[in-house]
């Protein structure tokens, strides 16, 4: 599966709550400027409590309102992404989860992801883990994902404080069906600890992310097939790291050649140039690829 992320609060129409984005050059409803061969989208993120949760101040009825038939008539299916950098997501009871779900739910509902990186104690994501396994029961053509930080370098445990708490959940509750989609960005300074060093002294971005999943795959013994990859296109925050359109074509070789869950990237509305320099949530501080070309190369190597 490839499906860009999307934060739905950038570039929002909030007098109709539409999800847009302004990479073709102005704001347009997103589902009239992304490509046709993107089939998937991650909306992100809804924080709060499950059932009472809201997406940056927008109310999840308002939300659903203004894009789900939009996306069930135009044949693109979409994900449901929690918590995120800036927020969590909580979910203390079976009951609340199905109320969560009930809100998107449609035919065109793929998944929920979990994007474990606010400093969730252990029982948080314990509590996260049992929601997704008892919604398996009741709703089983659904993917439940894990989105966690990784390093890409030659340490075998290259997880997070938060990605060895959910392994350990996941050890712990019994839980089989899941897919682990590790955020292969942000390394920080390089060095053979932390990412696949270059000839040119920085973090090889393609090589690190499939270090990454060759790290997951053998020290916690995840299948390939429920591994994702998520990089940030262009220049990440760490300002040395930049992951090019080659580094696309090497992630997408790796994730065919291996058969990957999906590959993913964040996100939508950075995919559009503007020079190299300090990350921009509007833009890719690569200057080299053109509005969409990233969602394009994607669409050409790893296919949808």
């Amino acid at each position: 599966m490839f499906g860009p992320y999307k934060d739905v609060t950038i570039n929002m129409d909030f007098n109709t709550n539409v999800i847009s984005t302004a990479v073709p050059g102005s704001r347009q409803p997103l589902l009239d400027a992304l490509p046709s061969g993107v089939r998937t989208v991650t909306w992100a993120f809804a924080t709060g409590e499950c059932g009472q949760e809201s997406w940056g101040g927008i109310q999840p009825a308002a939300l659903v309102q203004a894009n789900v038939q939009r996306f069930v008539s135009a044949g693109r299916n979409y994900i449901i992404s929690t918590g995120g950098a800036a927020g969590a997501f909580t979910c203390s009871s079976d009951a609340g989860f199905e109320a969560f779900l009930e809100h998107y739910e449609s035919s065109n509902l793929v998944g929920v992801d979990f994007d474990i990186e606010g400093g969730q104690s252990q029982e948080v994501i314990n509590d996260l883990v049992q929601r997704a396994i008892a919604a398996q029961r009741n709703h089983p053509r659904l993917r439940f994902s894990f989105t966690l930080a990784t390093l890409g370098g030659n340490s075998p445990q290259s997880l997070g404080a938060a990605g060895v708490r959910t392994m350990e959940a996941l050890k712990a509750f019994g839980m089989r069906n899941f897919i682990i989609n590790l955020m292969v960005m942000d390394y920080g300074s390089a060095s053979p600890s932390v990412c696949t060093v270059g000839p040119d002294g920085r973090c090889d971005m393609g090589q690190s992310a499939l270090q990454a999943a060759i790290n997951l795959h053998e020290h916690h013994g995840v299948p390939f097939n429920q591994i994702e990859l998520t990089p940030m296109i262009g220049g990440n925050d760490v300002v040395t790291e930049t992951f090019t359109l080659n580094d696309v074509n090497t992630v997408s070789s790796f994730a065919r050649q291996n058969g990957l869950a999906g590959v993913h990237f964040w996100s939508v509305d950075r995919d559009v140039d503007c020079p190299p320099g300090p990350a921009s949530p509007t833009c890719n501080s690569f200057g080299q690829a053109g509005a969409f070309g990233f969602t394009n190369r994607f669409l050409s190597t790893v296919g949808r």
